[in-house]
Protein backbone atom coordinates (compact mmCIF):
# COMPACT_ATOMS: atom_id res chain seq x y z
CA UNK A 1 0.00 0.00 0.00
CA UNK A 2 1.47 3.35 -1.07
CA UNK A 3 1.67 6.10 1.54
CA UNK A 4 2.06 9.78 0.79
CA UNK A 5 3.75 11.97 3.40
CA UNK A 6 3.72 15.69 2.69
CA UNK A 7 3.59 19.05 4.41
CA UNK A 8 1.72 22.01 2.99
CA UNK A 9 2.45 25.74 3.26
CA UNK A 10 1.10 29.02 1.98
CA UNK A 11 3.48 30.94 -0.27
CA UNK A 12 4.36 34.50 0.70
CA UNK A 13 7.09 35.50 -1.72
CA UNK A 14 8.31 35.25 -5.29
CA UNK A 15 9.19 31.62 -5.98
CA UNK A 16 8.93 31.71 -9.79
CA UNK A 17 12.56 32.71 -10.47
CA UNK A 18 13.59 29.45 -8.75
CA UNK A 19 11.17 27.22 -10.66
CA UNK A 20 12.70 24.54 -12.87
CA UNK A 21 9.43 23.46 -14.54
CA UNK A 22 5.76 24.39 -14.73
CA UNK A 23 2.74 22.35 -15.82
CA UNK A 24 -0.93 23.25 -16.20
CA UNK A 25 -3.30 20.93 -14.31
CA UNK A 26 -7.08 20.58 -14.60
CA UNK A 27 -8.77 18.10 -12.29
CA UNK A 28 -12.13 17.00 -11.03
CA UNK A 29 -13.42 14.67 -8.33
CA UNK A 30 -15.58 11.60 -8.86
CA UNK A 31 -15.74 11.28 -5.05
CA UNK A 32 -14.64 13.84 -2.47
CA UNK A 33 -15.62 12.18 0.79
CA UNK A 34 -12.73 12.32 3.31
CA UNK A 35 -12.47 8.53 3.60
CA UNK A 36 -11.71 8.19 -0.12
CA UNK A 37 -11.22 10.88 -2.70
CA UNK A 38 -11.18 9.79 -6.34
CA UNK A 39 -9.67 12.37 -8.66
CA UNK A 40 -9.11 12.53 -12.42
CA UNK A 41 -6.54 14.94 -13.75
CA UNK A 42 -4.99 16.20 -16.94
CA UNK A 43 -1.42 17.19 -16.13
CA UNK A 44 0.27 18.67 -19.16
CA UNK A 45 -0.18 16.06 -21.89
CA UNK A 46 -0.99 13.11 -19.59
CA UNK A 47 -4.06 11.82 -17.81
CA UNK A 48 -4.30 10.26 -14.34
CA UNK A 49 -6.77 8.74 -11.93
CA UNK A 50 -5.88 8.92 -8.23
CA UNK A 51 -7.45 7.46 -5.10
CA UNK A 52 -6.53 8.88 -1.70
CA UNK A 53 -7.53 7.59 1.72
CA UNK A 54 -8.24 9.46 4.92
CA UNK A 55 -5.32 11.38 6.41
CA UNK A 56 -3.41 10.69 9.61
CA UNK A 57 -4.14 12.69 12.78
CA UNK A 58 -1.54 15.31 11.73
CA UNK A 59 -2.86 15.43 8.18
CA UNK A 60 0.65 14.81 6.83
CA UNK A 61 0.24 11.24 5.57
CA UNK A 62 -2.37 9.11 3.85
CA UNK A 63 -2.82 6.24 1.42
CA UNK A 64 -2.44 7.20 -2.25
CA UNK A 65 -2.80 5.15 -5.45
CA UNK A 66 -2.35 6.66 -8.92
CA UNK A 67 -2.47 5.29 -12.45
CA UNK A 68 -1.89 6.96 -15.80
CA UNK A 69 -4.90 6.76 -18.14
CA UNK A 70 -5.55 8.26 -21.59
CA UNK A 71 -6.38 11.98 -21.65
CA UNK A 72 -9.51 11.18 -23.69
CA UNK A 73 -10.77 9.03 -20.79
CA UNK A 74 -10.06 11.80 -18.28
CA UNK A 75 -12.06 14.22 -20.45
CA UNK A 76 -14.99 11.77 -20.45
CA UNK A 77 -14.77 11.28 -16.67
CA UNK A 78 -14.60 15.05 -16.06
CA UNK A 79 -18.15 15.21 -17.49
CA UNK A 80 -19.49 13.17 -14.54
CA UNK A 81 -17.36 14.71 -11.78
CA UNK A 82 -18.75 16.65 -8.86
CA UNK A 83 -19.20 20.39 -9.60
CA UNK A 84 -16.18 22.67 -9.27
CA UNK A 85 -13.12 21.67 -11.29
CA UNK A 86 -9.66 22.72 -10.06
CA UNK A 87 -7.47 24.69 -12.50
CA UNK A 88 -3.89 25.51 -11.55
CA UNK A 89 -0.28 25.68 -12.65
CA UNK A 90 2.20 23.54 -10.74
CA UNK A 91 5.77 24.79 -10.45
CA UNK A 92 8.64 22.56 -9.33
CA UNK A 93 11.11 24.39 -7.10
CA UNK A 94 14.21 22.76 -5.59
CA UNK A 95 15.25 23.67 -2.05
CA UNK A 96 18.10 21.68 -0.56
CA UNK A 97 17.55 17.99 -1.25
CA UNK A 98 13.78 18.38 -1.71
CA UNK A 99 11.54 19.62 -4.50
CA UNK A 100 8.52 21.74 -3.60
CA UNK A 101 5.39 21.53 -5.73
CA UNK A 102 3.97 25.05 -5.79
CA UNK A 103 0.40 25.36 -7.05
CA UNK A 104 -0.93 28.69 -8.32
CA UNK A 105 -4.71 28.46 -8.58
CA UNK A 106 -7.09 30.07 -11.09
CA UNK A 107 -10.83 30.62 -11.35
CA UNK A 108 -12.63 30.79 -8.01
CA UNK A 109 -9.37 29.93 -6.23
CA UNK A 110 -7.45 32.79 -7.87
CA UNK A 111 -4.97 34.37 -5.46
CA UNK A 112 -4.20 31.15 -3.60
CA UNK A 113 -0.67 29.77 -3.87
CA UNK A 114 0.21 26.64 -1.90
CA UNK A 115 3.50 24.72 -1.67
CA UNK A 116 3.85 21.03 -0.76
CA UNK A 117 6.95 19.03 0.00
CA UNK A 118 6.96 15.22 -0.01
CA UNK A 119 8.90 13.58 2.79
CA UNK A 120 10.00 10.06 3.69
CA UNK A 121 8.84 10.51 7.32
CA UNK A 122 6.51 12.98 9.05
CA UNK A 123 9.39 14.32 11.16
CA UNK A 124 11.95 14.54 8.33
CA UNK A 125 13.76 17.90 8.31
CA UNK A 126 13.90 20.00 5.15
CA UNK A 127 15.18 23.37 4.01
CA UNK A 128 12.52 26.10 4.16
CA UNK A 129 12.98 28.66 1.37
CA UNK A 130 12.40 32.33 2.18
CA UNK A 131 9.17 32.44 0.12
CA UNK A 132 7.56 29.72 2.26
CA UNK A 133 4.83 31.05 4.52
CA UNK A 134 2.49 29.67 7.17
CA UNK A 135 2.15 25.90 7.44
CA UNK A 136 -1.36 24.62 6.65
CA UNK A 137 -0.72 20.86 6.80
CA UNK A 138 -3.90 19.16 7.99
CA UNK A 139 -6.10 22.24 7.39
CA UNK A 140 -8.84 20.69 5.27
CA UNK A 141 -9.74 24.06 3.68
CA UNK A 142 -6.58 23.77 1.58
CA UNK A 143 -7.27 20.26 0.22
CA UNK A 144 -8.04 20.45 -3.49
CA UNK A 145 -11.18 18.40 -2.90
CA UNK A 146 -12.38 21.08 -0.45
CA UNK A 147 -11.30 24.02 -2.65
CA UNK A 148 -13.61 22.53 -5.27
CA UNK A 149 -16.57 22.74 -2.84
CA UNK A 150 -15.64 25.92 -0.97
CA UNK A 151 -13.35 28.01 -3.20
CA UNK A 152 -10.78 30.40 -1.75
CA UNK A 153 -12.64 33.45 -3.15
CA UNK A 154 -15.62 32.65 -0.88
CA UNK A 155 -13.74 32.50 2.44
Amino acid sequence: MAKEIERKFLVQGDFKPFSKKSTRIVQGYLSSVPERTVRVRIKGEKGFITIKGIGSASGASRYEWEKEIPVAEVKELLQICEPGAIDKTRYLVDAGKHTFEVDEFYGENQGLIVAEVELSAEDESFEKPEWLGEEVTGDARYYNSMLMKNPYSKW
